[in-house]
């Protein structure tokens, strides 16, 4: 193929244009059109097999493999950029700013807690924590052993390998380590001002004074400071705060820190969101060593709320020292006593015996002092008041009456015949009389505790038609069995109403007419907590209402103005007709004048009650029981006393009753 070259013309060869076509065979002739200068459209062949192509080799294939790596590595970039700037650009912000300017939380004042005189049952104290910011911390290994050792000897609670194994915990670099890290609390007041001076030169090293809590109750009285070292029936209800573990802080998620305490049980951990109060925010400059250098911007933290209790605290300890000097008399020693008002269900006083010390957790308990707690045959850390489930004995006689009269089963002046007991086929059913009690009718039915009569109103005998063990569960439910009655205390027990599917199900045995005979008088399967116990007597004493049992009487503000009232409005009420409750209340007032707890009369009130035993095994002794309220015509008070293998309810349970009622009606009203 022919080749042509561009060649710049000398001017001889063409004086106007720059350029020429040439190649060695040149002839004019072959030329035809018009020929412009600069031009390379102009020159034409007119034979087009001899036409030339211009032009330079070059490989295609190498441009599209460079693009292609080219364009590869763009995306790359661009992806990295993505990764690191979207997914996880406050990673990486956080951690920048970390260097300079760090967030800091200020603590609010966690909320106090009153009685409802405004007698104050817990204070705030002082209290020296040490943590470290591991990123702020001595890159050299030899500098923080050298650190960790001086709070070794000077703190003389923790070791030196403890310090080391807690820094570990924490990867360097990363986002926790700018995130406060717990090393020890508590910490007594010269070790915390030498570890103060020291902590002011170390890198990373923060000591700082968080709240802790103290129960100062039996301080409010000289007349029980006696007691305050065996008894502490108070922290059942109050509770105690501790330092925040791993899995709460994984529950509450941001709102807490390693080095925050929380409500652990009681009041304080059911009210925790109201106690604690909202953090504020401190935005801070630091130095190199971590240590605050300037404020730039902060938010104020807002106060915890403070709590006024139902509770009164002298009613309280009065009913703990009652109680407690009656399990040592009869050699017991487990017992419960609760005080509601029945207008609205608030809660006065309630015991729970054996009990702890709330203090030794809020101060710090030992391993010691925790393995004797939990391994404690008594188990004293359990409320029993709300957590213990027994069978109610006869003190679940006014439910079963209650509801015979309002299903017409009976009237006021049924009566039937008690001998002692009654027999179906083989097995026979006692009363706890030998003999009998003769005719009975409602009233004295529930005066005398008669057997044999809530066979008959339960499941009926030969004609007579009982309610059933339907409609016992179905009144049962009605006045609050079987399930928790709301109480905001945590760990409440729901109690349990037996019937014939879940027997059935899991005895693998049909239900017989026995069971029901059981069923009726508070014996078999049906269980009950006494605060259930104490809150059906409440709906005998205020003639007809079902409250729920609370705590909490009023919220109140950091200082001290209200800020909410709790809601009294009942939970149920008119579910049985007035006169009935009126039957029945005229049948536990003739208890006290001529039944099972006629050692009440000595009371400077009128007093109506119902007195139980209950069976629960055949190797210890019965529980004792006895739920009532006073005054009889305008009652005030409702006082339901359990104690455990503490036999007769007549016996153990009343004089408990009897003696504070005394005391109430008598010493502390005057006052």
């Amino acid at each position: 193929m022919k080749r042509f070259k561009y060649i710049k013309p000398n001017n001889k060869q063409c004086k106007h244009d720059p350029f020429v076509v040439r190649d060695d065979k040149f002839n004019d002739s072959k030329l035809s059109g018009t020929y412009r200068a600069k031009w390379a459209e102009d020159a034409y062949f007119e034979n087009y097999s001899e036409m030339e192509t211009v032009g330079n080799n070059f490989n295609y294939k190498i441009l599209i493999v460079f693009a292609s790596f080219l364009f590869l590595a763009m995306f790359v970039l661009l992806a990295k950029s993505a990764y690191l700037q979207i997914m996880h650009g406050e990673y990486y912000y956080e951690l920048a700013e970390g260097n300079r300017i760090r967030i800091e939380r200020v603590e609010a004042r966690r909320g106090v807690i009153y009685d409802r005189e405004r007698r104050a049952l817990v204070r705030n104290q002082a209290n020296f924590m040490l943590y470290f910011i591991p990123a702020d911390m001595p890159d050299e290994k030899e500098e923080r052993k050298r650190i960790f050792k001086i709070i070794e000897n000077i703190s003389g609670n923790i070791s030196m390998s403890e310090l080391q194994e807690k820094y570990a915990q924490v990867e360097p670099g990363s986002l926790e380590s700018y995130r406060p890290l717990f090393v020890i609390d508590k910490i007594s007041y010269e070790p915390a001002i030498k570890l103060m001076l020291e902590a002011d030169i170390w890198p990373g090293v923060i000591l700082t004074n968080k709240t802790k809590r103290f129960y100062p109750v039996y301080d409010l009285f000289d007349e029980y400071e006696a007691e305050k070292n065996s008894r502490h029936s108070l922290s059942h209800i109050i509770g105690y705060t501790g330092k925040i573990n791993d899995i709460e802080l994984e529950q509450y998620g941001d709102e807490y820190l390693l080095i925050d305490y929380i409500g652990k049980m009681g009041i304080e951990y059911f009210w925790e969101n109201e106690l604690r109060g909202q953090s504020g925010k401190k935005h801070i400059e630091v130095d190199a060593l971590g240590k605050e250098k300037k404020i730039i911007r902060q938010i104020e933290p807002v106060d915890g709320h403070n709590l006024l209790l139902s509770i009164d605290i002298r009613q309280q300890l009065e009913l703990e020292k009652i109680l407690s000097k009656q399990l040592e008399k009869i050699d017991k020693t487990k017992g419960i006593a609760i005080l509601l008002d029945p207008n609205n269900g608030e809660v006065i006083a309630m015991v729970s015996l054996p009990a702890y010390n709330n203090n030794l957790f809020a101060q710090g308990i030992s391993q010691e002092d925790y393995k004797i707690l939990i391994n404690h045959a008594d188990k004293p850390l359990f409320n029993r008041a709300i957590s213990g489930e027994y069978p109610s004995g006869s003190t679940i006689k006014p439910v079963w009456l209650a509801a015979a009269l309002e299903e017409r089963i009976v009237s006021e002046n049924t009566k039937f015949l008690s001998i002692g007991g009654i027999s179906i086929g083989q097995w026979f059913f006692p009363d706890w009389r030998a003999g009998g009690h003769g005719m009975v009718d409602a009233r004295r039915a529930i005066a005398e505790s008669v057997n044999t009569y809530f066979y008959n109103i339960g499941g009926g005998y030969k004609d007579f038609q009982g309610l059933g063990v339907d409609r016992l569960s179905v009144y049962g439910e009605l006045f609050g069995l079987g399930k928790q009655t709301g109480i905001d205390l945590a760990g409440e027990a729901s109690g349990f109403l037996p019937n014939r599917e879940w027997k059935e199900e899991y005895k693998g045995e049909s239900w017989y007419i026995g069971d029901t005979y059981h069923f009726a008088i508070g014996q078999g399967d049906l269980l009950t907590t006494p605060l259930q116990v104490a809150m059906f007597t409440s709906v005998f004493a205020n003639g007809g209402k079902l409250y729920r049992p609370h705590f909490i009487k009023e919220i109140l503000t950091g200082a001290d103005q209200s800020f909410g009232e709790s809601n009294n409005a009942p939970v149920r009420e008119d579910f049985i007709a007035p006169y009935n409750i009126h039957v029945v209340r005229e049948g536990m007032r003739q208890a006290v004048t001529a039944g099972s707890a006629r050692s009440l009369q000595t009371v400077p009130a009128k007093v109506a009650g119902k007195t139980g035993t209950a069976q629960w095994s055949s190797k210890h002794d019965t529980h004792a029981w006895f739920t009532g309220f006073a005054p009889y015509d305008d009652p005030e008070l409702v006082i339901t006393i359990l104690i455990e293998e503490g036999g007769g309810g007549d016996v153990t349970a009343v004089p408990v009753a009897r003696e504070y009622l005394e005391w109430y009606f008598g010493e502390y009203k005057k006052e």
